[in-house]
C-alpha cells in the first residue's frame, strides 16, 4: 500500500477537494455503501471496523476494537480530516441492552478525536431520537426517546455536539430514516423480505402496513452522507432523508414488484409496534440544499 504522503501528493493534483476520512463501522451495513461513494469521489478512505472483510479494497482498512484504541486513535488512524462514525452496534433491536452499555465507549472515543486536531466530527443518528412524533421531523424538534437505542442516540448527539463546541470543531450529526435495499444481509424489514424470498418462501407475516415512513433507497442514502459529509457550508443536525411519508404496506408492495420477487405479504400477522408514529418523515430542507450546491 502507498504511505498516505505519496497518496497526498497525487490527490493534491487532482484539486483541493479531496478529504482524508476515517470512517468507523466501514464494514457495516451502512459503512459499505458509505465507504465506496467516498472513494468514487476522489476521497482517501481509512475504514475501521472489527473486520474488514466486505470493505471495498481502495480503502486503507484497520480491523480493530475502535474502543480499545485509547492512547491517541487520531495518529493511530492516520490523522484524518474527518471522524464519521458509524459504529454502533445492534442497531435494529431498540431494546438491546448494548446501545446502554457502549455509551461510555463511544462518549470516550468522540471525547479523544474532540480533543485531537481534526477538524470535523460527523455521527450517524436515527430519527428514533425524536420517539414518538407525528409530521415533519425538523432540526430543532424536541426528543422525547422511547427505546434504549434512540435514548443512546439522543445522548450521544448532545454529547457530541457538546464536545464540538468546547473544542471548536466543526459538527454534524445525520439523522437517518428507513433505509431500503434488497440486501439479504441487513436486519430491515426489506432485507427479511429479500432473504424469505431467497429461501423460497412464499408468504411472509406482516403489519397492517398503514404507519406512514420516510423511505429512502440505499444508493440515495450513501450518496447523502457522503455529499453532506464533505461539506462545510450547511452544519448540524441534517436530516437524510427524502422528505415525503409513504405508507408501509405501499412502499413494501412496491419493493416486491421492482425486485421482482414472488413472496406475498400476509397482511395483519403481526401487531405495529406501540412507539412507531403513524406518520412521520424528515425536513429534507437543508440536504436538498446541500445536493443542490445551494450553500
Amino acid at each position: 500500500m502507498k504511505n498516505w504522503k505519496t497518496v497526498e501528493i497525487i490527490r493534491g493534483l487532482e484539486g483541493n477537494h479531496n478529504m482524508k476520512i476515517l470512517v468507523t463501522g466501514a464494514n457495516g451495513y451502512l459503512g459499505q455503501g458509505v465507504v465506496k461513494h467516498l472513494l468514487d469521489c476522489g476521497h482517501y478512505v481509512i475504514a475501521a471496523d472489527f473486520n474488514v472483510d466486505y470493505v471495498d479494497e481502495r480503502a486503507e482498512r484497520i480491523a480493530c476494537d475502535l474502543f480499545l484504541i485509547t492512547d491517541n486513535p487520531y495518529e493511530y488512524f492516520k490523522e484524518p480530516d474527518v471522524l464519521l462514525h458509524l459504529a454502533w452496534r445492534d442497531g435494529f433491536v431498540h431494546y438491546s441492552d448494548a446501545h446502554i452499555n457502549d455509551i461510555p465507549k463511544h462518549y470516550n472515543f468522540i471525547k479523544l478525536f474532540a480533543e485531537s486536531k481534526v477538524s470535523k466530527i460527523v455521527v450517524m443518528g436515527s430519527m428514533h431520537e425524536i420517539g414518538f412524533f407525528e409530521g415533519s421531523i425538523k432540526e430543532d424538534t424536541p426528543c422525547n426517546p422511547t427505546t434504549p437505542y434512540g435514548i443512546s442516540k439522543n445522548a450521544l448527539r448532545e454529547l457530541t455536539a457538546m464536545f464540538c463546541k468546547q473544542k471548536g470543531k466543526l459538527f454534524q450529526w445525520l439523522r437517518g430514516y428507513y433505509i431500503v435495499s434488497n440486501s439479504k444481509y441487513g436486519s430491515s424489514i426489506f432485507s427479511k423480505i429479500s432473504a424469505a424470498e431467497f429461501e423460497g418462501k412464499t408468504k411472509f407475516p406482516f403489519t397492517m402496513g398503514l404507519n406512514q415512513f420516510d423511505f429512502i433507497d440505499y444508493e440515495d442514502f450513501c450518496e447523502q452522507v457522503v455529499r453532506a459529509t464533505t461539506q462545510d457550508e450547511i452544519l448540524g443536525i441534517i436530516n437524510i432523508c427524502t422528505g415525503r411519508p409513504e405508507r408501509l404496506a405501499d412502499r413494501v408492495e412496491r419493493f416486491i414488484k421492482e425486485n421482482g420477487y414472488k413472496i406475498k405479504l400476509k397482511y395483519g400477522a403481526f401487531p405495529d409496534r406501540p412507539y412507531d408514529s403513524k406518520a412521520v418523515w424528515g425536513d429534507s430542507s437543508k440536504i436538498e440544499a446541500i445536493m443542490n450546491n445551494k450553500t
